[in-house]
């Protein structure tokens, strides 16, 4: 095991230094330049814009502008944002920490409510309860995320009113909103219990995060339990009189986990990267936004620094998936 995680670990190098020259590439001769909000500004003259240019290397030849940003990568230094002129590891460490709090939170609540339904569901095959879990699993992952989240701000943050306005767990006077359309917290004042205005503010984003994970989750969990109950060594297992618990939570989860440990490594990644439609239509200031905001404004020192790290987390999460597999079945081996 410890020859392959070597080997994995030594294989990403080239690997992401194939991904920096592609995305690198393709970011360059995208049309944004960082410089179109200046370009109307009666103040900035052009020769003004044409010493920006020259100070930020826009005029540089492809190759050129890469071997800057790959130096300055491998000196630790992931260069300064073309926009608020801060360092890109500063503006990735104030968002990180607001996407892992949503993520997070969405994440492990899908988890922990998926599991347990697929199970039973996979146990209780062609009941009406699975019946009811498949099709609303279903219309989870068939429904357009924005447009989920869209309608979680009409309905709860526009036509309800929030009936405890006015009180001393909301003191703001009505109309209130059942829930808040947007932001982490209450701007303006200081709300009597902070912890309270954060899961207020919570719950809609995290509602539309969870929903598609949480019916992806439940699909693969099904799946992978109704292939695991038909072997033989489930059979064998009952057959020597182990309780039905025992014989489903010992025995056949771990080898059911299996699919959803691969989905879970694909959306780890997620957790840090920002979700892009949650947190723009919630407002929530994280990473999604910034990449959203930085590839509109141009802004490619920010936008090349995310997604490496993205591209980083998915290789590492792959990685630890395939030490998952050996864990859970002891059929496979990487020596």
């Amino acid at each position: 095991m410890t020859r392959y995680i070597i080997r994995r670990l030594l294989q990403a190098i080239p690997l992401l230094f194939v991904i920096s020259v592609l995305v690198f590439a393709l970011i360059q001769i995208a049309p944004n330049n960082p410089l179109s909000a200046m370009q109307n500004n009666p103040n900035i003259s052009q020769e003004d814009l044409l010493r920006l240019e020259e100070e930020y290397g826009l005029r540089d030849p492809l190759p050129v502008k890469y071997g800057k940003w790959l130096s300055q990568i491998l000196r630790a230094n992931w260069g300064d944002s073309f926009v608020t002129h801060r360092p890109v590891l500063t503006e990735i460490g104030e968002r990180l920490p607001n996407t892992l709090y949503l993520s997070g939170i969405a994440f492990l609540l899908a988890l922990i409510i998926s599991i347990p339904i697929g199970i039973v569901s996979a146990v209780r095959q062609y009941s009406l309860f699975d019946h009811v879990v498949t099709t609303i699993a279903f219309m989870g992952q068939s429904i357009p995320i924005f447009w989920f989240g869209l309608i979680l701000i009409i309905v709860f943050a526009v036509n309800i009113q929030n009936p405890w306005a006015g009180t001393a767990l909301f003191p703001h006077p009505p109309p209130l909103p059942l829930f808040p359309g947007g932001g982490m917290t209450t701007l303006g004042s200081d709300p009597p219990d902070p912890l309270v205005d954060r899961i207020w503010h919570l719950v809609l984003p995290v509602t539309m995060l969870a929903v598609f994970q949480l019916a992806q989750h439940v699909r693969y969990m099904r799946a992978g339990m109704l292939d695991v109950l038909k072997m033989d060594y489930i059979r064998t297992a009952t057959a020597k009189g182990l309780r039905d618990r025992a014989v489903i939570l010992r025995h056949a989860f771990k080898n059911a986990a299996i699919p959803l440990v691969t989905i879970i490594a694909l959306e780890i990644p997620s957790l840090f990267n920002g979700a892009l439609f949650t947190e723009t239509i919630f407002s929530w200031p994280g990473m999604g936004r910034l990449f959203f905001n930085s590839a509109e404004r141009g802004d490619y020192p920010v936008l090349m620094g995310i997604l490496m790290f993205s591209a980083t987390l998915i290789i590492f999460f792959n990685l630890v998936a395939d030490i998952c597999y050996a864990f859970l079945d002891p059929r496979i081996h990487y020596d």
